[in-house]
């Protein structure tokens, strides 16, 4: 019995100083950010907002602040590239794509969305400049 115990402890042990990928890197996620605002161009604060996963379901929430900015940081790893993504704004629904290069593992991976009034206005080639102004430098 002793042995056995011994034993598993070892494999525990082991397993315990084995490296695992940490979650928190660029590879593990996929950002949505973006302003709500109503047809005249005025932020809507406190507007309550999902991206859903639509291949697993999985929902990540989210509101937007006074400016009516919202970000919303999605666990996919590089095996989702491509994944269709529905973002809901009370009634107001969108559908996205995760488009990023599987192979870089180092810039940020994500778009930009807003809604302005009832329309959903994606600009992915604000999405960077958007988040360096949101977090700061997105620099490793």
């Amino acid at each position: 019995m002793t042995r056995a115990v011994a034993l598993v402890l070892l494999v525990v042990l082991t397993l315990a100083g084995t490296p695992v990928a940490a979650e928190h890197e660029v590879y593990y996620r996929y950002v949505v950010l973006g302003f709500v605002k109503d047809a005249r161009g005025h932020a809507l604060s406190g507007r309550e907002l999902e991206l859903i996963r639509d291949k697993t379901g999985f929902s990540y929430p989210a509101a937007t602040d006074e400016q009516g900015f919202f970000l919303i940081i999605a666990r996919l790893g590089d095996e989702s590239a491509g994944e269709a993504l529905t973002l809901k704004v009370g009634s107001a629904v969108t559908r996205l794509r995760a488009s990023f290069d599987p192979a870089n593992h180092r810039d940020d991976r994500g778009t930009r969305v807003d809604l302005e009034g009832a329309k959903f206005v994606e600009r992915s080639a604000q999405f960077r400049s958007t988040l360096v102004h949101a977090v700061g430098t997105t620099q490793r």
